[in-house]
């Protein structure tokens, strides 16, 4: 494995995402532009990326520590970013990881960064226990949060900001949803445990790993027997209690995985929506993964109701608008320093009119599942009030915050029936 080169493209993505880059997006563009990167390159690649964004905050912390005045070249402070979270860490060996970083850095302009670059980094392997207890000291570099976020958990959530914070910047679980048409999570822990992988179940079907496998290893995934689901994200399905022979409408549908959730509780008609064709794509793929091929699928934007409804009215609305994401920035870790303080109020706005295009297609006595994964109030409960506000005809059934934690990443769903 050339550890030189995921460390180059690695540093790369952490560049991108500086400019306002989604990491996703640059991570599948640099694979597009290497397609003979080797398995364990592709992940040394992803653990140095997403690491990186994970610890940020701590190490440019760190990285200033060992400056006398920052850095004015992106791709120099990049790499030498990647080498730190390398160094602190992952096992690789550190004058492997110093001489391949400083190598790269002799690269830039005309060499002169060369001693430079290596001073810095076998400083920071002397002094990085000092310097990552320094860290505390610092709200940024210790909870790897802006310090706007930390500030907004702190005024929202006075008990337990400090258990998101952590939260926030943990590994998130790889969890399971056991399909019950199947099978439920005691029997299919059992055969985990047959097929050597360590998990336990959170409820009757979901399952949680003890670490992250490929989903080839797990027994069925190809037979649609379980599917790879975040236990918070398994209780929107659940909480819209679909019923055989309903019409339910499944907005912003993709990837698929409530989609697919739906169906395995009832024999419900789902017309699921998705305004992206490639994101659509997926959702077919796992429907068909799942034996649920008779979904009607639409590419559309589902306020645009002249686009794709009909006119029959459904039985219940899955409406999972978009909204920031921060309830799962953990799994995206980038999203913490993409985003900005005002964000959560300009999503806020553009689910209010999707809202309420959607509430038009619910037939009296329906239902309609409000749901975020976010856990910023303004896309969450000022955004219920403000729909309860506007339509005379709306009383709330249920509401839920599920604030991330160890078995779950951060959702939102407020249940709204149709008088």
């Amino acid at each position: 494995m050339s550890m030189a080169l995921a460390q180059k493209l690695a540093a790369e993505s952490i560049a991108a995402v500086a400019t306002g880059q989604n990491l996703q997006d640059v991570l599948a563009k640099i694979r597009a532009r290497h397609p003979d990167l080797s398995v364990q390159e592709n992940g040394a690649l992803q653990d140095i990326a997403y690491g990186c964004q994970r610890y940020l905050g701590s190490l440019k912390f760190m990285l200033g520590k060992l400056l006398n005045k920052p850095i004015d070249k992106p791709q120099l402070e990049s790499l030498l970013l990647a080498a730190m979270y390398q160094l602190h860490y992952t096992r690789n060996a550190p004058h492997a990881v110093v001489n391949e970083a400083v190598e790269e850095i002799g690269r830039i302009g005309r060499g002169q960064y060369r001693s430079f670059a290596n001073a810095v980094l076998r400083r920071f392997l002397r002094e990085k226990d000092k310097l990552a207890a320094q860290c505390k000291y610092d709200d940024t570099a210790r909870y790897n949060l802006p310090q706007w976020w930390t500030a907004y958990l702190q005024n929202h959530y006075p008990k337990y900001w400090h258990n998101i914070a952590a939260a926030l910047q943990s590994h998130p679980p790889m969890t399971l949803r056991v399909n019950r048409r199947h099978s439920c999570a005691e029997a299919y822990a059992a055969q985990l445990a047959e097929a050597g992988i360590e998990a336990k179940a959170l409820d009757d079907y979901a399952v949680m790993l003890k670490e992250a496998v490929p989903v080839a290893k797990l027994p069925g995934f190809a037979d649609g027997v379980v599917s790879v689901q975040d236990f918070g994200a398994q209780k929107a399905a659940c909480l819209l209690n679909p019923q055989e022979g309903e019409r339910i409408l499944d907005a912003c549908a993709a990837p698929g995985g409530k989609t697919g959730h739906m169906l395995e509780l009832a024999d419900c008609k789902v017309t699921a929506l998705d305004i992206d064709e490639t994101r659509l794509a997926r959702v077919k793929s796992n429907l068909d993964r799942l034996g649920f091929g008779g979904v009607s699928l639409h590419c559309a934007d589902a306020q645009d109701l002249a686009a794709w409804y009909d006119g029959k009215p459904f039985d219940a609305v899955l409406a999972d608008v978009p909204c920031t994401a921060s309830g799962v920035a953990r799994r995206n870790p980038d999203i913490k320093w993409l985003r900005r303080p005002t964000d959560a109020l300009k999503t806020a706005r553009q689910q209010e009119a999707l809202l309420d295009a959607l509430w038009q297609t619910l037939k009296p006595g329906g239902r309609m599942l409000l749901a975020t994964c976010s856990i910023f109030h303004e896309e969450n409960g000022q955004q219920l009030n403000k729909f309860l506000n506007r339509h005379a005809d709306a009383k709330l059934a249920e509401e839920h915050v599920l604030l991330p934690n160890k078995h779950q990443d951060g959702f939102y769903y407020a249940l709204i029936r149709k008088l």
